[in-house]
């Protein structure tokens, strides 16, 4: 797990978006991190099952493992603790017990799995072999979808999973049509094709953090 900042006073743990987008808002994440540090509050990155150093694969992991996972990794911490979460990784931190949760364009599992079937089935256009998206619920192995081979476990419980709700803060792009307590100028990085960063972002999203913070504690 990378640490950053102070040995004292609030952590802020950060949970990627699942599969390729955490590639792609790593380096992202890593940089609102070390920009809390420098505004003294601290933070975390864990490792959870099948992301970053993990030998776990893909098609081994499941929903509740993630969460239990993000859990344990907060816990460690001994401190109070907050979650940054992006995107998908909104869905990681409901079992973990926090003193807040900020969540930057978060979605639902059904918007993450309905995003993966268009992936796959774009790609199968291009390459002109056929992809039935009604197999994905009868299917016993693993599914091949946006690069990756996931549980149908995982796909079957993606269908009714939200963010929650209790402590959170909402924070999305200024370009999001969705509500948020707040709306931030930016890049969607998530969306790039290659991982890419966005510093001046990265140090609004800090800013915004920090505030909120200060606010919950007092």
């Amino acid at each position: 797990m990378l640490r950053f900042g102070p040995d004292a006073g609030p952590v802020v743990i950060a949970a990627l978006p699942l599969f390729e987008e955490a590639n792609r808002t790593r380096a992202f994440t890593v940089t609102i991190l070390r920009a809390l540090a420098e505004r003294g509050i601290a933070g975390a990155l864990p490792d959870l099952p099948s992301q970053g150093e993990s030998v776990r694969p893909t098609h081994e992991t499941t929903l509740p493992i993630l969460r239990e996972g993000f859990a344990a990794a907060a816990a460690s911490l001994g401190r109070p603790a907050f979650s940054l979460t992006i995107r998908s990784g909104a869905l990681l931190d409901a079992a973990a017990a926090l003193t807040g949760r900020y969540h930057l364009s978060p979605m639902t599992g059904a918007d993450l799995r309905r995003e993966l079937v268009r992936a796959r089935q774009a790609s199968a256009r291009e390459s002109g072999q056929p992809f039935d998206a009604a197999s994905i619920d009868t299917a016993a192995d693993p599914v091949e979808l946006a690069g990756n081979m996931i549980a149908t476990q995982l796909l079957r419980e993606l269908t009714d999973a939200v963010p929650v709700a209790l402590a959170t803060r909402t924070v999305r792009l200024e370009t999001e049509a969705k509500p948020a307590d707040a709306k931030l100028s930016g890049s969607p990085l998530w969306r790039r094709a290659e991982p890419d960063n966005d510093i001046d972002f990265a140090a609004r999203v800090a800013d915004d953090i920090a505030a909120w913070i200060e606010t919950c504690a007092g």
